[in-house]
């Protein structure tokens, strides 16, 4: 029925041979005649090794001509011959009825998926029994013998026996059966039944019932998406089920099937509702989608729908992707997967602007607020505008010809919607994406086109409407370098979304920023108060612009500056401004570094940053759009933590710039915090307060929030009157999707090492540290490590059974060389990891810090990296003041201050050579995660 199927199958066919087979069964049942266990047994046997032999040719096949639409009905074929012959032999060898009554018949009919004729290779059988008003036994056994055999050959089957007025009815009252039997395919049996159903569901069924159809089947797609995760770009989307995915196509030629009676999807060509361009498009989404699904299931080895990080590059090169300057062939490849699911995006569209001439929709509006503000109304002229009308509360076009009469105006559309509120509607946005051979050089240049540009991006909604030009296909086109990274996909663990969502949201979260009110970006909000009003567009263009140039042979920092310098005169920034755009794109990477991998207590560090930014306005920028940048990278990555290094940062480098003159000086914040503490912390008598106060360094005042103060504050006062000399606790992380453990212990040099190296042997991952030390030698730690379990309750055993094996080692009960061995033998090597590859890197340095030499390792992160490195390092007799551990998805990134065993930099080459050689052999050395470093 599908057409996503049809291609017409030749008389004879070489995939399967089905008179060959049935001959063999034939020959089965005279062997075991007589004996009917030991015939269904032999003929489940034979069948499995035919269609195991059939999904192996399929395999090659599709590894040759990398046709997935084909591999799929090849399967599927497959499997239609195997059920003929079951039926065939159930109803002449196993229930043979000599003159069959009228009560002995049954149609054995396809549905579902299976129903459209293409399969995947670890797909599930949807089947329907259908049979008379009046049944036998006869019908239950039949199709029993057929389900028995196909379970035993080791088949997902799903089914039901019905009659036609039992399908008719529950097709009535549920969706669910409504949509299979709308997809049914009749395999054997007795066609007149099977012809019945689909007479019946047409009358009885489908007349009349085409809106409530399509409103459940949108409502469904919705709530699908949700569960998937929402956006297109999801760097590991799933195929079937996710945005953009085959399940879109799928229900889009549902509701095209139920709405205009079509059998086959050529048929909406004809029915206008795809042009020729477009139905092309809707076949090489489906043709490439199910290459996609087929070799995922192939590799995999099972029903797999995620396209995970894992399988990406063995399906990147089945599918003939080759590796070029600056992208990867698996990034080459994701970005095809995700222009691909754009297009199923667009084609959706299509398909509801066309419904609403049937069935009319409540009005949308960008913002729900203005809706129940503004009564909805007929077409009217847009303000400002004669060349756009406001249909139903959305945009559309009052001529055909408007973008050629005028095509500053594919500009202007998205102008006026952001001004006015305005929904787009579909039909004007399909013009818009029919006219993008009007966005050309004198559009790029033209400056009324820029000026409405720029207003669009400092505007109310930008995240929006920019979104809604990138998916019409006009950003990329009037911001060439734009286009060059649309649907990009990084292939690392860092970044959830393509680069150009990325950007877009950090547009989002920039006005968030703007608008101020929410505590997780306090720091960013006052600032953003603070800079010169001329400096705003500056910041919005640079957030926009800060990864333009990843996919590059060089690095993406220095060209996005490059594309800056070309692009912003051209948008309207005086040469100050574009220089200034250009250094906040080429150095956006510099603060969050600094402030996750350096000592910002160290003098050094501070000076060397504040030659970097020059002046306190620059580092105000460059605070909100390190911001922005960490907190679009997706869900967990931005925390009150990095908050909180981001303002010490800030606040540490502020006097530098000013000449020593600072709007708050260090001891006066540190003053502040310590009275901030003291005002949300009352529960303690003033003189134990004070106490406690004075106990922590300078550094745990300015670099640690409030809330984990109060938390440790709390810990360590039960810890102390329980008589613990050594305690952890435990605490979930939900947004970043870590468990803390605080450790509470006697300081000493290879606390970090013990810590690490208790964490590895118990299987954790740790993601992040804090490190800190009391004024009595005590040593207050946070180690944020991966979760491993869904459920707070199993995760607090785990992370308790942790912190018991840390007391063991510490306590001296446990060595952790024996454990770490122990660990290597039942380590799990089903790690998502390991689809990465990290060049390791080991940098010295003494110019970070006057008193410590600086050891910057960056590497494949991997269980027990971190006890590894430390271990190393104390090997090779050198003492870690102090250490700074942070993890950007596959990467583990680790700085270590260090001095000799005197206390003294490392200042020899050759010294520092063998520290290089011996820290990048371990990164090295994949094998060294399974072996103690002893």
């Amino acid at each position: 029925m599908d057409s996503v199927v049809a291609e017409p199958r030749p008389e004879v066919d070489d995939r399967f041979d089905a008179a060959r087979i049935t001959a063999a069964v034939d020959a089965l049942a005279e062997k075991h005649a007589g004996r009917e266990d030991q015939f269904r047994s032999a003929m489940a046997q034979l069948l499995k090794a035919e269609l195991i032999a059939a999904r192996a040719t399929a395999q090659a096949v599709l590894l040759k001509d990398r046709h997935g639409r084909r591999c799929a009905e090849r399967l599927c074929f497959v499997q239609d011959e195997i059920i003929r012959i079951l039926y065939a032999a159930a109803t002449k060898h196993l229930y043979h009825s000599p003159i069959p009554s009228g009560e002995e018949r049954m149609a054995v009919v396809a549905t579902g998926g299976y129903g459209r004729g293409l399969m995947a290779p670890e797909s599930d059988i949807d089947l329907l029994f259908i049979l008379p008003y009046k049944q036998t036994a006869w019908g239950e056994q039949v199709a029993e013998a057929i389900l028995y055999c196909l379970w035993d050959m080791g088949l997902k089957v799903g089914h039901a026996t019905r009659s036609v007025d039992e399908s008719i009815r529950q097709a009535r009252g549920d969706m669910t059966i409504r949509t299979a039997i709308l997809e049914t395919r009749f395999l054997t049996g007795d066609r007149p039944l099977y012809d019945e159903l689909v007479d019946r569901f047409d009358k009885d069924v489908v007349q009349g019932t085409a809106a409530e159809f399509v409103t459940a089947k949108l409502a469904e797609r919705e709530e699908r998406h949700r569960r998937a995760g929402q956006s297109r770009y999801l760097v590991e989307p799933n195929v079937k089920d996710g945005k953009g995915g085959l399940r879109d196509l799928h229900t889009l030629f549902w509701i095209a099937k139920y709405v205009y009676r079509v059998r086959e999807t050529d048929e909406l060509l004809e029915r206008g509702v795809f042009d020729a361009q477009e139905y092309r498009t809707f076949r090489r989404c489906a043709d490439f989608l199910w290459s996609v699904r087929c070799n995922i299931h192939f590799f995999a080895g099972r029903a797999e729908e995620r396209l995970s990080f894992d399988v990406q590059r063995e399906i990147a090169v089945r599918l003939g992707y080759t590796s070029h300057p600056g992208m990867q062939d698996v990034e080459r490849f994701m970005k095809h997967y995700f222009l691909i699911a754009k297009d199923v995006g667009d084609l959706t569209a299509i398909l509801c602007a066309k419904l609403e001439e049937e069935q009319k929709k409540p009005a949308p509006v960008l913002s729900r607020m203005v809706a129940r503000l503004r009564p909805g109304s007929t077409k009217r002229r847009v303000p400002e505008s004669d060349d756009f009308i406001v249909d139903n509360n959305r945009i559309n076009l009052a001529a055909p010809d408007v973008f050629k009469h005028d095509p500053v105006n594919l500009i202007r559309i998205f102008r006026l919607a952001q001004k006015n509120n305005l929904a787009f509607h579909p039909d004007a946005m399909r013009t818009v994406t029919r006219s993008l051979k009007l966005v050309n050089t004198q559009l790029r240049e033209d400056a009324e086109a820029n000026r409405l540009f720029m207003e669009i991006l400092t505007s109310d909604n930008a995240e929006i409407v920019l979104r809604r030009m990138n998916e019409t296909g006009v950003l990329g086109h009037f911001i060439r370098a734009f286009g060059k990274i649309v649907s990009m996909m990084q292939f690392n663990m860092y970044h959830h979304y393509t680069v150009d969502e990325h950007l877009i949201r950090c547009i989002g979260f920039l006005q968030e920023i703007e608008r101020g009110g929410n505590d997780e970006f306090i720091v960013a909000s006052d600032l953003f108060r603070k800079i010169r009003p001329e400096h705003r567009p500056v910041l919005y263009i640079a957030t926009l612009l800060h990864d333009i140039a990843k996919g590059r042979p060089e690095d993406h920092s220095v060209a996005g500056a490059k594309v800056a310098r070309r692009l912003c005169p051209r948008l309207g920034f005086s040469n100050a401004d574009t220089e200034l755009v250009a250094w906040l794109i080429e150095d956006h990477l510099t603060m969050s570094t600094v402030a996750q991998s350096r000592d910002l207590s160290d003098r050094k560090t501070i000076e060397n940053f504040a030659a970097v930014v020059q002046s306190v306005e620059q580092m105000k920028l460059l605070t909100i759009l390190t911001t922005a940048d960490i907190r679009g990278v997706g869900p967990g990555v931005w925390n009150g933590w990095k908050a909180q290094l981001l303002r010490t940062l800030y606040y540490e480098t502020e006097p530098v710039l000013t000449g020593g003159f600072s709007e708050v000086n260090r001891a006066r914040r540190i003053a502040v915090a310590q009275a901030e503490f003291r005002a949300a912390f009352t529960e303690w008598p003033e003189a134990e307060l004070n106490a406690y106060i004075e106990r922590h360094y300078p550094a745990y005042w300015l670099k640690v929030e409030l809330p984990r103060k109060i938390r440790q504050a709390r810990f360590i006062r039960a810890s102390e009157q329980a008589g613990h000399k050594l305690a952890i606790n435990v605490g979930f992380d939900e947004a970043r999707g870590v468990t803390e453990l605080t450790i509470w212990a006697t300081d000493h040099p290879w606390l970090l090492s013990i810590i690490a190296g208790a964490c590895a042997s118990a299987g954790a991952n740790i993601v992040d540290a804090q490190i800190y030390t009391t004024t009595d030698g005590r040593a207050l730690d946070t180690i944020a490590i991966s979760r491993e379990y869904d459920r707070d309750e199993d995760e607090g055993r785990r992370a308790t059974r942790i912190g018991e094996m840390i007391e063991d080692v510490l306590e001296g009960k446990l060595r952790l060389p024996e454990a770490m061995a122990r660990r290597a033998v039942h380590r799990s090597s089903g790690n998502k990891v390991k689809a990465f590859t990290v060049e390791p890197e080991v940098t010295i340095n003494n110019q970070w810090s006057d008193r410590y030499t600086v050891i910057e390792v960056s590497g494949l992160d991997r269980p027990g990296l971190l006890y590894q490195l430390t271990t190393a390092i104390s090997k090779l007799n050198l003492n870690i003041a102090s250490a700074h551990v942070a993890t950007f998805g596959e990467r583990a990134r680790d700085v270590f201050y260090v001095t000799d065993l005197l206390g003294a930099q490392i200042t020899a080459p050759t010294r520092q050579a063998a520290i290089k050689s011996a820290l990048l052999h371990l990164l090295a050395d994949e094998n060294a995660a399974a072996q103690p470093a002893a």
